[in-house]
């Protein structure tokens, strides 16, 4: 009888033993898990490389360069917007390609041809449908953001002519729509995609000739096209929908000369701060101030050259400006209140794009023909650190995953 309970006591023991040591090596492997494994993508974000058709992916809180990512095809002109819980970026390339990042891990998670030439893309409200732009075919097409799987085509040809209309300008509206302009048609859709699969689409005709590209509010109230055949701008109010889209600073540059235009400008709803949307003149020299209460010309500008990206910083205190050939070598600040330039910086070669960080404490500027990214400090006006990058052109923080019109 004692034999048996000495034994008994024995295997408990070695019982309590061996979960002591599986507790022990759950324990260790969690926490292993929880020092690589885990961290936030609030402040990642990516710069397009155009040349190598590589995207380089950067942290913008540590000021450094985390991984590339290659094999995205030709991505001269290539844009990206985020998924809604800010892990992946698709990016929408020059050749059709549509590629989907996952900036987490460095990986391209998924890549699919969806077009012969593409101009950029939006994502819907509830992150669910990606929707891409095109040049050649022409028209809008939807696919399942997870998949990338097509839902649907909205064309853009005429019936009578059998001519399709580029696509410019496609923003995304609250409430899962997305607005975009029809280049040679010179008309304003906005499609409803609820339902993707069978997305309803209402027509705005005859405002205006060529729209090169347009903008959605932060609040996404109004859609606002640029455009290229005429001096002036069209405006949608998206809450009076039945109001029709109207004109807006016709003829602003009437008294001055139009100037070859060398680079098409950009609008996004970036260049609204205080009441005031920040536009660029389109051949001239100048940056447009319109209060956006009665969207009447309040100021004109004047600055260094043809300005391409006119943006406001987070805090809306200042507005950056960059500008075509020949002056791609410049930036130039504007004070909002004052409406005066009050910096000139000449931080590297063709300077294409700007991207402030999410707070506006920094600004990153892409110098193209110096291979090189440059960080500004936004309260000095001073370069704080370069980075470099093969021939960098967009640079996209992932912030802009929970913004409208981004």
């Amino acid at each position: 009888m004692a034999e048996r309970r000495r034994s008994g006591v024995a295997h408990s023991i070695r019982r309590l033993r061996l979960r002591i040591i599986g507790l022990l090596c759950a324990s260790l492997l969690l926490a292993g898990c929880s020092t690589t494994a885990v961290r936030g993508s609030g402040d990642l974000g990516l710069v397009i490389e155009r040349a190598s058709g590589s995207v380089q992916l950067v942290d913008n809180t540590r000021r450094e360069r985390l991984a590339t990512v290659k094999g995205l095809g030709d991505l001269s002109h290539a844009s990206a917007v985020f998924s809604r819980d800010a892990r992946y970026a698709y990016v929408f390339g020059r050749d059709g390609g549509l590629s989907k990042v996952d900036i987490l891990t460095g990986r391209l998670a998924k890549r699919v041809m969806q077009a012969g030439n593409s101009i950029g893309g939006a994502i819907s409200s509830d992150g669910r449908v990606v929707a891409a732009q095109n040049y050649e075919p022409g028209g809008v097409k939807l696919f399942d953001a997870d998949t990338l799987e097509l839902l649907s085509e909205v064309s853009t040809r005429d019936p009578a002519s059998g001519q399709s209309s580029k696509v410019v300008g496609l923003a995304d509206l609250p409430g899962n729509r997305f607005a975009f302009s029809l280049f040679e048609a010179g008309e304003i859709w906005v499609i409803d995609a609820a339902d993707p699969r069978h997305p309803v689409t209402t027509r705005y005709r005859n405002v205006g000739r060529q729209p090169y590209d347009g903008l959605a509010s932060q609040d996404g109230r109004y859609y606002l096209a640029g455009l290229f055949g005429e001096d002036g701008l069209a405006l949608l109010d998206t809450w009076h929908p039945e109001a029709g889209v109207r004109r807006v600073l016709d003829g602003y540059g009437r008294s001055t000369e139009k100037l070859p235009v060398y680079k098409m400008p950009h609008l996004r709803g970036w260049a609204l701060s205080g009441g005031q949307a920040f536009l660029p003149a389109i051949g001239h020299n100048e940056v447009l101030v319109a209060d956006t209460r009665d969207w009447q010309l309040r100021a004109k500008v004047a600055v260094h050259g043809q300005p391409v990206f006119v943006m406001a910083e987070p805090s809306g205190r200042r507005v950056w400006v960059n500008f075509a050939f020949p002056h791609n070598d410049t930036v130039q600040v504007i004070d909002v209140p004052t409406l005066t330039v009050v910096k000139t910086l000449k931080p590297g070669r063709g300077i294409l794009h700007m991207e402030f960080t999410p707070r506006g404490d920094e600004v990153w500027l892409s110098s193209r023909d110096d291979d090189k990214l440059v960080i500004v400090d936004t309260a000095t006006l001073t370069v704080r650190h370069e980075l470099p990058a093969a021939s960098p052109s967009g640079i996209f923080f992932s912030w802009r995953a929970s913004r409208i019109g981004m």
